[in-house]
């Protein structure tokens, strides 16, 4: 990474930019596998919707057995996508786990058949704001039901129908994909062989909620965001988007990563500008982080996800109780956590791991020591990869495979 490049908005930009083209777009024409779901097959919302048609986009590598016993499902965080192993088709970047999964990796992929699917409510191919609203032909915007947690479980529940998977060897994700793995485990035990929740928790904390605010005040804030319609009215709230980004990454790191890769170093120089251009490199860094990320995606659904994270409670919906989701489970888990995570920190593993031991559940539980934040699952952490392995070698054994 070029953390030289001075990546500041030209004052001349133009405030209201074309949407990319159709057949370009991937949240209409996704470069990915497509189950597609009629109006007979609707999703049942937690908003009280029946959403009809619509579908999923997603990838898969390696091969399912006979049996079909080695099926992994991998889910992605809050800005992830399908392409966990693939080159993305708007970035042209290599998968974003390829760390974690491929031949002879952790999750193995001459061994294990792996699916990832973008979550419903996304951009990437999976039905969401973004999408043509049949009833109107027009994209949903905020037409669009709000979406939780469950719901896109749900909606992979129903893609695993599809691909006539009955049950998951494994189910892992980090972060945003944590609080799937953990719906997972309590919405279909018996679906599920093996979870790993990595950088989660069971509930979204107050903090989380104001960080996620800001942001989305930030994208309803820019006047390109038209309410909601900026793909009718040919605008892009790139502004507000990039700022929510740029916020959002920080918390994805800690302040000793930020610090050894930044300090108080400056941009192109030694001394300051006495201007309001990116003089530090992190400045121009965290613009970078913003204008890039504003090219693959959806500002709209930068809204619903965030608001679906929001909502996730997983105790609430069992009576208070967290164990209570997990009672009379026989999935296997193994939580990990990371040290300088603060978005996630170890408490609140620790608390889904207190609540597997109250609900008699097999658990393993690591805590991961990095100066990396909570980004950490993303990255070449030879510790958490070591775990991983430990755990999904010892389930294929006990799972036969």
């Amino acid at each position: 990474m070029d953390t030289r490049l001075d990546t500041a908005p030209r004052p001349d930009a133009p405030e209201r930019m074309a949407p990319p083209a159709a057949e370009a777009s991937q949240s209409l024409d996704p470069k990915s596998l497509v189950a597609r779901f009629g109006p007979d097959r609707p999703l049942l919302t937690d908003a009280g919707v029946r959403l009809a048609p619509f579908q999923i986009a997603y990838q898969t590598a390696g091969t399912l057995n006979a049996d079909r016993s080695n099926a992994v499902l991998i889910c992605h965080a809050l800005t992830g996508d399908q392409h966990f192993a693939h080159t993305h088709p708007v970035t042209g970047k290599p998968g974003w786990w390829e760390t974690l999964v491929g031949p002879g990796k952790p999750v193995d992929t001459d061994r294990y058949f792996v699916v990832c699917s973008n979550v419903i409510g996304s951009c990437m191919g999976t039905t969401g704001p973004a999408s043509i609203d049949p009833a109107t032909g027009k994209p949903y915007g905020l037409g669009f039901p709000l979406v939780t947690i469950r719901d896109m479980v749900r909606a992979q529940a129903m893609l695993l129908d599809h691909l006539g998977i009955d049950r998951l060897f494994l189910c892992i994700g980090g972060s945003m994909g944590g609080m799937q793995v953990l719906q997972w485990a309590a919405l279909y035990p018996e679906r599920v062989f093996a979870a790993m929740p990595i950088a989660t928790g069971a509930r979204h904390s107050a903090q989380n909620i104001a960080f996620h605010e800001v942001g989305r005040q930030a994208i309803m804030a820019d006047p390109a965001w038209m309410d909601g319609r900026y793909l009718e009215e040919g605008t892009r709230p790139s502004k507000g988007l990039g700022v929510a980004r740029m916020g959002a990454h920080i918390t994805y790191l800690s302040e000793p990563a930020l610090h050894r890769k930044f300090g108080r170093r400056f941009q192109g120089g030694s001394a300051p500008t006495f201007s309001f251009n990116a003089d530090f490199q992190i400045e121009s860094y965290l613009r970078h982080q913003g204008l890039s990320f504003v090219e693959r995606f959806d500002a709209n659904a930068y809204l619903y996800l965030t608001r679906a994270m929001d909502y996730f409670d997983l105790a609430a919906d069992h009576g208070g109780v967290l164990a209570n989701a997990f009672r009379g489970t026989t999935t296997r888990f193994c939580v990990i956590s990371f040290t300088s995570d603060w978005l996630f920190p170890t408490a609140d593993s620790r608390v889904i791991v207190h609540a597997l031991n109250a609900a008699a559940a097999p658990v393993a539980f690591v805590e991961v020591e990095t100066d990396k934040g909570h980004d950490a699952f993303l990255l070449d952490e030879p510790a958490m990869f070591a775990a991983a392995q430990g755990f999904i070698d010892a389930a294929a054994r006990a799972r036969g495979l």
